[in-house]
């Protein structure tokens, strides 16, 4: 027999070798999309734009979002002073200083710690001493003790405050004030008395803080003692608060000081005030013959200067 004959479509092999082609160009294809530089490489776009659930317009780098503004910090109001030098026609010494309550920032001329007798101006801490002192020892001031006060502080009347002034120890009350207001500048006057009392009208201006902030009269007597500084009548309503409109007038506690030195051949003339955010001392000194009224005059003369042009 000549040989076995094949049925067509019985050999496999073209077959098989078709399959191996397809396979092996596979195997390249996929290999040149991992080539650096093959144009087969897939793009960082190509990958995010198939990626599920992620905007294709969306940055990849978290650097270039962009970020919340922060919030500004608060500014605080400006006090109703400007800091600046005066030049004032105003006969002999005068110097003024004002304190920020806020932050505790003074402010003031260049002479703001030279000390001038307070005159009446002190009768402030000495209220504010005997009230404090009572409280700390457990009393509470008769209601006559109150009235006495309270025409010490509006009506600045010398023989009751030199009767406070006696029971708070006299000049150990004015050691207290130095150390409890923490004053850099003043001293107790040389003969013990309290209308000799030396302050500086930056140490004013701490005295006010003082008060103020409750370490002079403590916590129970520090609102009533505000509240008759706001109520200071007659003679002794001048100075600073004269200076603002009559409706904040009201809102502004003082104590002022007048007196003629026939020592010095001087008057002096004292001012304090607090207001909601600033404790303020002017002090002025001129010749005794020129009288109380051109003090009391240029005590508010030297605030209407600093105040600031109204909005």
């Amino acid at each position: 027999m000549a040989g076995t004959r094949r049925r067509p479509g019985n050999d496999h092999r073209p077959l098989m070798y078709g399959a191996v082609a397809v396979i092996l160009v596979g195997l390249v294809l996929v290999s040149l999309r991992v080539v650096p530089g093959s144009p087969l490489r897939p793009t960082a776009s190509s990958h995010s734009a198939g990626s599920p659930g992620r905007s294709t317009s969306a940055a990849t780098d978290r650097s270039s979002r962009s970020q919340p503004t922060p919030s500004p910090s608060p500014s605080l109001e400006p006090l109703p002073f400007q800091a600046q030098d005066l030049d004032l026609d105003i006969k002999g010494w005068y110097a003024w200083s004002v304190l920020d309550k806020r932050t505790g920032e003074i402010i003031g001329s260049k002479n703001m710690g030279e000390t001038s007798t307070t005159a009446s101006m002190i009768k402030s801490w000495i209220v504010a001493d005997y009230l404090r002192r009572a409280d700390e020892a457990g009393q509470t001031p008769s209601s006559a003790k109150l009235a006495d006060a309270t025409q010490i502080i509006r009506d600045s009347d010398n023989t009751r405050a030199e009767q406070f002034y006696n029971n708070v120890g006299r000049s150990a009350s004015i050691k207290r004030l130095l150390s409890t207001c923490e004053l850099t500048d003043s001293k107790v006057a040389a003969d013990g008395g309290w209308s000799r009392t030396n302050l500086s009208p930056r140490d004013t201006a701490r005295l006010g803080l003082c008060i103020s902030d409750g370490r002079a009269a403590g916590p129970k007597w520090t609102k009533w003692l505000l509240n008759e500084m706001r109520l200071v009548r007659g003679v002794g309503d001048f100075g600073i608060r004269k200076a603002f409109p009559a409706a904040e007038q009201k809102t502004i506690a003082i104590k002022n000081g007048w007196i003629d030195r026939t020592r010095e051949q001087e008057m002096h003339i004292n001012c304090l005030a607090i207001g909601d955010t600033w404790t303020m001392g002017v002090m002025v000194r001129y010749p005794i013959n020129m009288g109380y009224e051109y003090g009391m005059k240029n005590c508010q003369k030297i605030t209407e200067a600093l105040l600031r042009p109204a909005t």
